[in-house]
C-alpha cells in the first residue's frame, strides 16, 4: 500500500499521464546516456535509468557505456567532438577525474558549446578536472575552468556516505514544483567550492552540519545551453527511487526546453499510450 500510494503521488505530482484529447504524441527525444568509469554500479545504473526515464516521458535512451572501473575510462566520445551528432541531449553520467588534457574535454563540450542540452548526474560532477580542482576557479575562459563552468558548479570532493536531508529551496522552478523534501538513504555529499553566477540553485542537501547545494540550472557559453545537475546518485536504491527519476526525467525535460510553467511536461512529451 506503502508503493502504490508513493506511486499515485508521483503520478499526480509529474503529471505522467498519457497524450489525450487526440493528440498524437511527439516524435520521442532521443536522448545519449554516457556512462563508465570509476567507482560506480555503471551496469545496472545504465538500465534503471534508462527504463526509468522512458516509463516516465516521451525519451529513447541510447547507452554509451564502457565496462572500465578506472578514472580513465577509455569512451569512444573522446577525440569525436561530433559525438552527439543526431541527438537531442546528453547525460553525462561517467566518472572520468583523470580525463585531464584540455583538448580531450573541449571536444566533450563542443556539442554543448553548439547549444546541445545536458543533465550532469553525480560523479560527472567530479570528472574532466584540467586544473587544480581543489583550487577555487577565480578566471574564467581558461583550460582549468573548462568543466566546471558547463556544469555551474565546481566540486572537489565528498565525505563519508550518510543519510542526505534534501530540502527545495525553490518550490517556484518548473523541475522543482510540488517537489516535497525527503532524505536518501546513505549517500556522498559533495561539496561547493564555487557555484556560478549563470547558476541557480534548486535544492540543498544536508549532513550534519554541513549542507550543501546538490541541485540546480545553468545557462552555459554563448548559446545559453540548458544544463540540469544534481550531486545525488551514488547508489543503486537512490538512482532508482521514483523521487530521484522524476526529478531527473523533469530535469530532463526542462534542459530539453519540453517543460511547461506548471512542471508538466509540455503536449506529446509526457509517458506515451502504450
Amino acid at each position: 500500500m506503502k508503493n502504490l500510494l508513493l506511486v499515485s503521488a508521483t503520478t499526480a505530482l509529474f503529471g505522467l499521464v498519457p497524450t489525450v484529447h487526440g493528440q498524437d504524441a511527439a516524435k520521442p527525444l532521443k536522448v545519449m546516456l554516457i556512462t563508465g568509469g570509476c567507482c560506480h554500479d555503471y551496469k545496472a545504473q545504465t538500465e534503471i535509468l534508462k527504463k526509468g526515464l522512458e516509463e516516465r516521458i516521451n525519451v529513447t535512451v541510447d547507452q554509451v557505456h564502457v565496462d572500465d572501473g578506472s578514472t580513465k575510462p577509455a569512451l569512444p566520445i573522446y577525440g569525436n567532438p561530433d559525438y552527439a551528432a543526431g541527438y537531442d541531449l546528453v547525460i553525462h553520467d561517467e566518472c572520468a577525474a583523470d580525463i585531464k588534457d584540455p583538448e580531450v574535454v573541449k571536444g566533450v563540450l563542443k556539442p554543448h558549446r553548439d547549444g546541445m542540452p545536458a543533465v550532469n548526474l553525480h560523479c560527472a560532477m567530479h570528472s574532466y578536472r584540467t586544473g587544480d580542482f581543489r583550487k577555487k576557479v577565480t578566471k574564467l575562459g581558461g583550460d582549468g575552468s573548462l568543466w566546471f563552468e558547463f556544469l555551474g558548479l565546481q566540486s572537489s570532493g565528498h565525505g563519508r556516505q550518510q543519510p542526505i536531508d534534501i530540502s527545495f529551496v525553490d518550490t517556484s522552478h518548473p523541475v522543482t514544483k510540488g517537489a516535497a523534501d525527503w532524505t536518501t538513504i546513505n549517500e556522498e555529499l559533495y561539496n561547493n567550492v564555487r557555484l556560478f553566477d549563470d547558476a541557480h540553485p534548486l535544492a540543498k542537501g544536508k549532513q550534519g552540519k554541513d549542507e550543501t547545494v546538490v541541485v540546480w540550472t545553468n545557462t552555459y557559453g554563448d548559446k545559453h545551453t540548458r544544463v540540469f545537475s544534481t550531486t545525488i546518485g551514488h547508489n543503486n536504491a537512490t538512482v532508482e527511487d521514483a523521487r530521484y527519476l522524476d526529478m531527473v526525467a523533469k530535469g530532463l525535460l526542462w534542459a530539453a526546453d519540453k517543460l511547461d510553467a506548471n512542471g508538466r511536461p509540455k503536449a506529446g512529451y509526457g509517458r506515451p499510450k502504450k
